[in-house]
């Protein structure tokens, strides 16, 4: 377990949900990646990410699911792509990630508490 953390420091984190709207091969990746645009609502807008989940993802199953992202970290370049939210998942010890959900559709953008 990481170390404790004070609910005023949890607060600080803006977690949304969104629908992803397209989905690319990041091909200047080292490791395999897609290039995922999300649309978190109109407070947010949509945002992009380089993310390593292509094991169980592609270009034809994610377009349309809705997913969990942090929207407050400050950008990241990788690969050559701007990362402007890290999306959630849950990595199992072979490093394959399993995205975060919600169990019914929701309103893009709804915060995450």
């Amino acid at each position: 377990m990481k170390e404790q953390i004070t609910y005023n420091t949890y607060d600080k984190v803006d977690i949304r949900v969104g629908t992803v709207i397209s989905v690319k091969k990041n091909e200047k990746a080292r490791k395999p990646s897609l290039v995922v645009e999300v649309d978190f609502g109109k407070e947010i807008g949509v945002k992009q990410s380089s993310a390593q989940i292509t094991h169980y993802y592609n270009e034809e199953n994610l377009v349309g699911k809705q997913v969990i992202g942090v929207c407050n970290f400050p950008e990241k370049n990788i690969a050559g792509v701007v990362s402007q939210v890290l999306i959630l998942g849950s990595i199992d010890k072979e490093g394959k990630v399993v995205l975060v959900h919600p169990s019914q559709e929701v309103e893009n953008g709804l915060p995450v508490a």
